[in-house]
């Protein structure tokens, strides 16, 4: 966490929901300092300057200085709390931290060099299996983002924690395995199937009569009458 963001704010009193209702309309969002077995302190920030910040990748594991009236405090964000309908910024919770503290945190991954890759030139694609790692360690050497590069990787390839360098101290909350983060994949290949034109005089066949029967069906029934008529013309001979 090499980088460390400055931003500034104002100390807040929390009195009402009608006082964070009142900050939100003048453009800053209600915020929370809490940590470091030290009071929380509720502050006022910037909502033009805080999206600013957010809207960067890696947003929630970089390190801020917010400086209050005056003094400092070095922070990093927790959790934010959005509108459920227009998902504007409603509070957010900042955790004090220094250089001894120990976080648990998610880093995001990136991938670099994706023209290097054989596998990707021969139309391979990345299958992405962890878009961020859980991280444990000192804040102060928890990195930013996790690097990976493609160069050389070829279809079948894969890229496991174990070979990522991670800062000293520093180490993924999984540890009993050794877990895929990413492979590179073969391309799938969807085959089309052409369909069979109808041939002409299939629709004909079985079509149904006006009396709702087929003209196979009528032909059979005239053929029984036929019959029948042939078994009464004996019966009427013997009377």
């Amino acid at each position: 966490m090499a980088q460390i963001i400055t931003i500034k704010g104002d100390k807040r009193e929390v009195s009402s929901k009608d006082s964070a209702h009142l900050l939100r309309n003048k453009g800053s969002v209600p915020a929370i300092i809490y940590g470091d077995k030290t009071d929380p302190v509720p502050i006022a920030l910037n909502l033009l300057d805080l999206e600013k910040e957010i809207k960067k990748q890696g947003f929630f594991s970089k390190q801020l200085q917010i400086e209050i009236n005056g003094s400092t405090e070095r922070v990093l964000p927790r959790e934010i709390q959005f509108h459920p309908v227009n998902q504007k910024i409603l509070h957010i919770d900042f955790l004090r931290i220094s250089d001894t503290t120990k976080i648990n945190v998610s880093v995001g991954v990136i991938f670099l060099n994706e023209e290097e890759s054989p596998g990707l030139k021969r139309g391979g694609v990345i299958n992405i299996v962890k878009r961020e790692i859980e991280l444990i360690g000192p804040v102060v050497k928890i990195p930013e983002k996790i690097e990976i590069d493609l160069t050389g990787l070829d279809i079948g390839d894969s890229v496991h924690i174990g070979g990522i360098k991670l800062p000293e101290g520093v180490t993924p909350t999984i540890t009993d395995r050794d877990f895929t983060i990413a492979s590179i994949a073969a391309p799938t290949v969807v085959e089309e199937v052409e369909e069979k034109p109808e041939e002409e005089g299939e629709e004909e066949e079985g079509e149904e009569t006006a009396e709702g029967t087929t003209e196979e069906e009528s032909e059979g029934d005239k053929e029984d009458s036929g019959k029948k008529e042939e078994q009464k013309k004996p019966e009427e001979n013997k009377k």
